[in-house]
């Protein structure tokens, strides 16, 4: 008889026993695609950082998102990219914003088939490039939340389905349910970003929405990438004040905080596989050092075990349109 009394090969052996056995496994209803939208017509632009990603004006995003819908993308996340920027950012609010341009096309051609959230944060609309009002060389967090209220509500008008704040400024949250509830959104979601980092991973998306800062940088608002248990504090104050879902950003030099994110609540836990986490993927597969498909399944398997039951990630379109869960 054997020595080797209990072989875990057996359940490795082959593909199906793998796939039967697998303890975690990717969901597409969880996935969510990204999209930034700027001013003009027939605008498509590709981000250089950020290849198979575009900055697209309203009209051809919606010509884009019928492709996309096609593929099976039914859930989105819209960022703005306007032309204007002002001290208050003034070109974030009103109907005529460009992402509630984008949203009202959106819901016109998709109805609730498509699932829409936007951004709320003040940074790519600031011509400071900061996610709050800046007062001196200081961010005002009392005087920033009425304006991302106001964003917030004005997004919900539109027919955004969720509004998801990233500004990390204190008391955003409830300031934003208070508004939704008074302007009578009510079933409007809030999608926080709870613990966001301030990460060096934000590059590329910085140059896709023309958001850096000015001046100074994002460290006395955004968590210190040496916490791990202020963010379970910031996560139960963002429940506190209303938030649905909660969100970790990054994603993969995260996942601990996600895992800890996982235990401290049964609401849903989203993370963001952030733009510098996909432009490395890309510079990998163009260098010849890695197969995308097995990277990128990876990766996002990597976030999911560790407790996320959604992701925002901008490898949904390749992963759709190559087939890479099918089998």
């Amino acid at each position: 008889m054997s020595s080797v009394f209990y072989r875990p090969r057996r359940l490795r052996v082959n593909q199906l026993v793998r796939d039967m056995a697998a303890e975690t496994q990717l969901k597409l209803s969880g996935m969510i695609q990204p999209y930034f939208v700027c001013e003009g017509k027939d605008v498509k632009s590709e981000i250089t950082s950020m290849p198979g990603i575009f900055r697209e004006s309203p009209d051809s995003l919606v010509k884009s998102m019928a492709a996309d819908f096609k593929l099976g993308i039914k859930r989105v996340m819209l960022f703005g990219v306007p032309n204007t920027k002002d001290a208050v950012a003034s070109s974030a609010m009103g109907e005529n914003a460009v992402v509630n341009h984008a949203i009202k096309m959106l819901k016109d051609k998709f109805g609730e088939d498509l699932f829409i959230s936007a951004d709320v944060c003040l940074c790519a609309y600031t011509d400071s490039g900061h996610c709050g009002v800046l007062e001196g060389i200081v961010i005002d967090n009392d005087k920033t939340l009425p304006l991302l209220a106001q964003m917030a509500v004005d997004l919900a008008r539109a027919g955004c389905d969720c509004v998801a704040p990233s500004d990390m400024m204190d008391g955003r949250v409830g300031a934003i349910r208070d508004g939704l509830e008074g302007a009578g959104f009510v079933n409007t979601l809030i999608l926080a970003y709870s613990a966001k980092y301030a990460s060096a991973y934000y590059g590329p998306f910085r140059e896709a929405a023309e958001s850096a800062p000015q001046k100074g940088d994002r460290q006395s608002y955004q968590m210190d990438i040496r916490n791990r248990l202020e963010a379970v504090k910031e996560v139960t104050l963002d429940i506190e004040e209303g938030a649905d879902m909660v969100m970790v950003k990054p994603a993969l030099a995260y996942l601990d905080i996600i895992s800890d994110v996982r235990a401290a609540t049964e609401l849903p836990v989203a993370a963001y596989n952030v733009s510098g986490e996909y432009s490395m993927v890309k510079l990998m597969v163009q260098a010849g050092y890695a197969e995308e498909k097995r990277l990128v399944l990876e990766n996002l398997t990597a976030i999911t075990r560790a407790g996320a039951d959604i992701i925002l990630t901008y490898h949904l379109r390749d992963i759709l349109k190559h087939g890479w869960l099918n089998g």
